[in-house]
């Protein structure tokens, strides 16, 4: 079903999931719920998009990555890029700007590791399964990169070679998802680099 304005025709499903994105991330720099940060995140990018997905569209979260999808090439790719980020961020995150910013190894009093774990599977879900499928289903290709806009914004204030890789970084994510058919595996690369970056960034890894 289309909206309707006029001459103009836009597939409903995917204008709810714009709007819908563009008020959680704006909510996300104003809005701290119940005074816990990671609660709040994994309520703005998982559990709203997934009510939304159920009660607003009717549909299944399958039909937005929310499934394993093709796993052989998941895993293929996630080990591809696993190894080349780790090659990368093996030099990126020495600097002084990354240095700087990733130094805890405690966050939201949980380890590092597992807060990061739990805000980036609703923060991957978010760009890289609701928003890219709902856009897919009207704009084709294009989602991929159009979805790497909001999600390189969102990284404003972190080390700047970092939010300008994101326009690139998030297509590529897109990509996998696409492939795969699941948010899954970008999310599985998504965490290893954010892990990955802190041990190097913190000098933990020597």
């Amino acid at each position: 079903m289309d909206f309707k304005l006029k001459d103009l025709r836009m597939d409903w499903r995917a204008v709810v999931a714009v709007v819908v994105t563009t008020l959680l991330l704006c909510l996300d720099a104003y809005r701290t719920l119940f005074n816990n940060e990671l609660l709040t995140r994994t309520l703005f990018y998982l559990v709203i998009p997934l009510l939304t997905i159920l009660l607003v569209f009717r549909q299944s979260p399958a039909d937005y990555g929310f499934r394993l999808g093709d796993w052989r090439a998941g895993l293929a790719l996630t080990g591809a890029a696993c190894v080349a980020m780790a090659l990368v961020m093996t030099v990126i995150a020495r600097t002084d700007a990354f240095s700087n910013y990733y130094q805890r190894l405690t966050l939201w009093g949980l380890p590092f590791w597992l807060a990061d774990g739990i805000e980036l599977l609703g923060w991957e879900f978010f760009f890289r399964g609701f928003l890219l499928f709902a856009l897919y289903r009207t704009c084709g290709p294009l989602a991929l990169v159009l979805q790497a806009v909001p999600f390189a914004m969102a990284h404003i204030g972190k080390p700047e070679f970092e939010t300008l890789s994101c326009i690139f970084g998030g297509t590529a994510f897109g990509y996998v998802a696409w492939r795969t058919r699941s948010f899954l595996y970008p999310f599985l690369i998504h965490w290893f680099m954010a892990v990955f970056t802190t041990l190097v960034a913190s000098g933990a890894l020597g």
